[in-house]
């Protein structure tokens, strides 16, 4: 997370802080959900069976079930498939440019070679 920089369009330093963070339920623990909440960031994780079936087990001393927002999560698996489908030219998978700006010109060829292939039927 100390690596995010969201680049202004303006004057002013980039951004460090992601309005939500999307994962998979393999980082729906207490730790990842304490570190987003200090740095005031949703978290938009599933949570997995048997941390909800021990929170029930608990009772009213279990606590809360963290909120989940399914229409944001939907949103996570259109940009997984993307990345996949990015990850199928094999100069993308394997990052063999050495300068940033070459390797942004990999993905732009990789994506309009994506969007001018015809759909399949």
């Amino acid at each position: 997370m100390k690596s995010i920089r969201i680049v202004r369009r303006g004057l002013g330093r980039p951004r460090t802080r992601p309005a939500r963070a999307m994962a998979d339920k393999a980082y729906s623990s207490r730790a990842n959900r304490r570190y987003l909440r200090r740095r005031g960031i949703k978290a938009v994780i599933p949570a997995k069976r048997d941390q909800q079936a021990n929170r029930q087990k608990l009772g009213s001393k279990g606590g809360r079930p963290p909120a989940f927002d399914r229409e944001r999560y939907k949103e996570r698996n259109t940009v997984e498939r993307c990345v996949n489908k990015l990850r199928q030219h094999r100069a993308v998978a394997t990052r063999d440019d050495k300068r940033e700006l070459i390797y942004q010109g990999t993905l732009d060829v990789a994506s309009i070679r994506i969007w001018l292939r015809p759909p399949v039927t």
